[in-house]
């Protein structure tokens, strides 16, 4: 009960309005989060009694992306469309957090519809990076980025489909995973579009992994959904104890390409290589043959062929109510869609899975930056494209590292802090497993964690240090 106190305590000091403050929060649910508190306090003093194993969250404050679903509650993304709509069950992932004694407590913005690296939306207003509020948390989970660094929930979840998960785990400070496609049930029906996965962030990366492993394993309203049924306590073969990184085989690319990466992050990343040779691994510079526009190019052909169409469907008649950037969005994966057939789609995917299979042919994991920009503005729309690195970027979503491996979303992928960027807002690496390897990239970010400790938190109002 304590816990939770402070944590509301925390969003009342902290979270501010949604124009000017971190914003980061649909709905608080502290009444019913009280309640449930008190009950896990009695389970804990039962299981005390009794000697028998509490559930792996249990009594811990969970904030969830709006996406997903609680029964009885809205469920609208963000949307004039969804104004009011209410979800019928449970999302897999909030009936697996509850089954563990987990406590939701809130629920996280994201821009509409979850198809923004920036968090703001007509319904919603903007959200802001508890870092830098002039800055963006990222998208789409950026709510629960910003919950995770103003200290306004312990566990968040989020989603991924072109690295909204990792993009504000980068800018936020945080930890982020995105698993193998179906390790994560999902709720149809775009959970069957195989860029996509839903997935835990956290304030540190064995907290990530516990979340990870309560959420993660077959589901049978997700018949593509896979693996043993969850287990709080087995943290994905997260180790114990200290991680050593000697031998470990680490192929470095800093630029994926032609990425034009700020200066600050290739500095911070490769201070993260530096530390883990030092420690003993075997860090290889590896290049790789993509551009940013082959990248965008190879996505945007397949959100034109299923996300495209689908928020062109849920949103007809209602197109005067959204955001640009939304606009902007089914525009340009109808253009890509028109194109490129889905059969072409599947040749661009399986050109960046070889070229990808190639670079890390007898290394263990692959490092790089997680963002090549260091920090989006909050309000933030990028109609015109983003500058990077002295390069005008003809998108946006050219401006993080995020996407290539979602065309190669059987790949494990963790995204944890590198430093901190000269506007004071946190830099991210991205470690990158093969196909279904969890173990190995959650074992070498707890090394990286450990060799380069947390960036200290950010100070905001009405908080005394």
């Amino acid at each position: 009960m304590e816990l939770l106190a402070s944590i509301v305590q925390r969003i009342e000091t902290v979270n501010g309005d949604r124009d000017t403050g971190i914003n980061a929060f649909t709905e608080l649910l502290l009444d019913g989060a009280m309640v449930q508190a008190r009950a896990a306090a009695d389970e804990y003093a039962r299981c005390a009694r009794t000697r028998d194993e509490p559930g792996a969250l249990l009594g811990l404050p969970v904030a969830t992306k709006e996406k997903h679903a609680l029964a009885g509650h809205r469920i609208e993304q963000g949307l004039y469309a969804h104004r009011g709509r209410i979800a019928e069950n449970d999302h897999p992932v909030i009936e697996r957090i509850r089954a563990a004694g987990g406590i939701i407590h809130a629920r996280t913005t994201s821009p509409e519809f979850s198809c923004a690296t920036v968090t703001h939306s007509p319904m919603w207003g903007t959200t802001r990076n508890p870092w830098n509020l002039e800055c963006s948390p990222g998208g789409s989970s950026g709510g629960a980025g910003a919950a995770l660094a103003a200290g306004m929930t312990t566990l968040a979840t989020a989603s991924d489909i072109a690295g909204s998960t990792r993009i504000p785990a980068g800018f936020t400070g945080t930890v982020g995973y995105k698993a193998p496609y179906g390790r994560v049930p999902g709720a149809g029906p775009l959970t069957a579009d195989w860029y996509r996965g839903d997935g835990p962030m956290a304030r540190t990366v064995a907290d990530t992994a516990l979340l990870a492993a309560v959420i993660s394993g077959r589901h049978g309203t997700d018949h593509g959904s896979w693996g043993p049924a969850p287990d709080g306590r087995a943290g994905l073969g997260f180790p114990a104890g200290t991680v050593s990184v000697k031998g470990v085989r680490i192929a470095l690319s800093t630029t994926l390409g032609n990425y034009p990466v700020a200066p600050e992050i290739l500095a911070n990343t490769l201070a993260v290589a530096g530390s883990l040779e030092a420690a003993g691994a075997v860090v290889v510079p590896v290049d790789l043959p993509w551009t940013t526009e082959q990248i965008t190019e190879t996505v945007f052909a397949h959100f034109g062929h299923i996300l495209g169409p689908a928020m062109e469907a849920e949103t007809a008649g209602t197109e005067n109510h959204l955001a640009a950037y939304t606009r902007k969005f089914m525009a340009d994966a109808r253009a890509a869609g028109q194109r490129h057939t889905l059969v072409d789609s599947l040749e661009l995917d399986r050109r960046m899975q070889v070229d990808l299979a190639a670079a890390m042919e007898g290394f263990d994991v692959l490092l790089c930056p997680t963002s090549a920009v260091a920090s989006l503005a909050a309000d933030g729309d990028y109609l015109e494209g983003i500058q990077a690195g002295g390069h005008r970027l003809g998108h946006y979503w050219e401006a993080h590292l995020t996407s290539p491996f979602n065309v190669a979303n059987r790949c494990p992928v963790l995204g944890l802090p590198s430093g901190l960027a000269d506007n004071g807002v946190p830099t991210g690496v991205q470690v990158v497993g093969h196909p279904y390897d969890e173990a190995t990239v959650f074992s070498v970010g707890r090394a990286i964690e450990s060799l380069l400790g947390r960036p200290s938190w950010p100070r905001l109002a009405g908080q005394e240090s």
